[in-house]
């Protein structure tokens, strides 16, 4: 069982995981030196440990002590209790879900791991907001797709606020990053993938046709700013759209992949 730690220093050493949550340079450096992250809120950080994630230790206000009571008999680190007024100047925000984890991060699979039996996969391109990673994530496993691929300049799913958007979906959703930018998109369609980029391009289809009547598809979408690369635009067997009405061109890239995954998980 986890052993509980009574905390009443907001400076004492053994709480570095959780400092400064909200300086996502900092913790980006501090995650990637020491191969951990964090999970918040009872239901996710319940989804980290149940996907096989092993905790370093948990923070945590003494109201979700019960909540949890099940995980922390399941681990043997340390549960660091503490004030949620002494949390917050430790994490600088608010913890009003009460409890963290930190946990190690395990070893990316592989491309072929990842694809050993998928149909149905979605491929980002610079997608760099945290908040859509997470969003992408949450659409595509609630609408049954079975992996989701980053090119490498990507945000990291595991980073707190993409875990937290995503609702512990990136614990059971297989993903991996391309090991390759210039070629991902060929390597998929030699794997038997039918490539289809979400792009303005003048010829795009609409996201139903575009999909009607394809195996194996690999949903392509590219940044917040521009869009996909023209590499990558080009690269794609097809190329879709989902029609918008009059005066409106495009759809925020998380409610666009919510709008796609619907349409192909049902083609």
């Amino acid at each position: 069982m986890a052993h509980l730690v009574q905390i009443e220093d907001p400076a004492d050493p053994r709480l570095a995981d959780y400092r400064d949550l909200r300086d996502v340079e900092l913790r980006k450096n501090l995650e990637a030196e020491h191969g951990l992250f964090l999970a918040e809120g009872e239901k996710v950080v319940r989804r980290a440990v149940e996907g096989g994630f092993t905790p370093r230790s948990f923070l945590m206000a003494p109201r979700w002590l019960d909540g949890l009571a099940d995980v922390l008999d399941r681990s043997e680190v340390p549960c660091y209790v503490l004030s949620e007024a002494l949390a917050e100047q430790v994490t600088g925000f608010h913890v009003h879900r009460g409890a963290l984890a930190s946990l190690q991060r395990r070893p990316l699979p592989s491309l072929d791991e990842v694809l050993d039996g998928a149909r149905s996969v979605l491929v980002l391109e610079d997608v760099v907001d945290h908040t859509n990673v997470g969003a992408i994530f949450r659409s595509g496993a609630a609408l049954g797709f079975d992996a989701v691929l980053l090119a490498p300049r990507c945000a990291d799913p595991l980073y707190r606020r993409s875990i937290k958007v995503a609702m512990g979906t990136v614990f059971k959703m297989p993903w991996t990053r391309l090991p390759d930018w210039y070629d991902a998109l060929p390597s998929l369609s030699a794997r038997g993938f039918t490539t289809v980029a979400l792009t303005l391009a003048a010829d795009s289809s609409p996201i139903d046709e575009a999909v009607a009547g394809v195996d194996k598809v690999a949903l392509v979408l590219g940044s917040e700013g521009h869009g996909l690369s023209s590499r990558w635009e080009q690269a794609a067997d097809r190329r879709a759209i989902i029609p918008m009405a009059e005066g409106v061109d495009s759809l925020n890239v998380a409610a666009a992949t919510a709008v796609a995954c619907y349409v192909t998980a049902r083609r």
